[in-house]
């Protein structure tokens, strides 16, 4: 197996030492590849199939859900894929209808019996709903536990970061949330970073409404034989966002993790950055209220 790679967002600003098993540091000491598959939608046998291409091809990082009711084929790819477990981290995600301290801890065991991995390298609460205290404290016995090694959120904003850490004193190691050049999403971005709390974005191809936008095909033909998903996914990167592209697709899960050999300019970091038009392509409990 290739040696983990530690960099910074400094470093990983200018491209340096970027490749698939580069990690970023979450605050309780674990390390998360920075590029992960992202399973959402898919389901079944082309579920499991997915997974064990994304392997193939040198993903060590699987994104799945309760709600993407994939968990168990999720699972079965990582049992069979020939890498050891240890080199791969798994993130699934606690639905709404589990909220509450007994059920968040009933909601991880039966996700981890699921998923047949021995434990789950991170576990996030998938969206803030209710009882949202109570379901952190039930995420932070299961982490006590060894159901899961990390914990953490999905599409919380900042009251709701700010409300959490106030309640328990506990900061989430990750927020995932819908993250691309189009929503930049600027002051969550740096409340996370001032905290400590790695940033990873979903929906970083904005299900492709922007591939043929023209300051992005123009940046994509400086550089031969790359794509403008591509490029949309080595602007997460170089930004140091954990990114997680969804795809099924043999050729695409291999085109997206083929970014290791080119860097964008300053330039062409610079001409994405200008392009936020805060473009939402998927659901936004960022903006919920907030219900401790």
């Amino acid at each position: 197996p290739d040696k983990l790679i530690r960099a910074s967002a400094s470093d990983l600003m200018a491209g340096s030492e970027l490749c698939p098993s580069t990690t970023v540091a979450l605050h309780d000491g674990s390390q998360i590849p920075i590029i992960g598959l992202g399973t959402w939608s898919s389901s079944g046998r082309e579920a499991e199939q997915a997974v064990l291409w994304a392997i193939q091809y040198g993903y060590r990082h699987i994104d799945t859900a309760h709600f993407y009711n994939n968990e168990a084929e999720v699972g079965a790819a990582i049992r069979k894929c020939g890498v050891s477990r240890d080199e791969i981290f798994v993130v699934t995600k606690l639905w709404g209808d589990a909220h509450g301290y007994e059920k968040a801890i009933a909601a991880g065991k039966e996700s981890l019996k699921r998923l047949g991995v021995g434990y789950i390298d991170l576990f996030l609460m998938h969206d803030p709903g209710h009882k949202t205290v109570e379901t952190w404290k039930g995420m932070t016995q299961l982490k006590e536990n060894g159901i899961c090694r990390s914990i953490g959120v999905s599409n919380f904003g900042v009251h709701h970061l700010e409300g959490l850490q106030k309640a328990t004193g506990v900061l989430p190691t990750v927020n995932q949330f819908e993250l691309s050049p189009y929503l930049q999403r600027c002051e969550l971005v740096a409340y996370c970073q001032s905290k400590g709390i790695a940033v990873e974005g979903y929906c970083p191809l904005i299900r492709r409404q922007k591939f043929e936008d023209p300051p992005l095909v123009a940046i994509a033909a400086k550089y031969p034989g790359k794509s403008t998903a591509q490029v949309l996914l080595l602007w997460a990167l170089q930004h140091g966002y954990i990114t997680i592209p969804k795809s099924a697709n043999k050729e695409r899960i291999a085109a997206n993790i083929d970014l290791f050999n080119f860097n964008l300019s300053k330039e062409d970091m610079e001409t994405l950055d200008s392009l936020d038009e805060n473009l939402k392509v998927s659901w936004d409990p960022t903006t919920s209220p907030w219900s401790p």
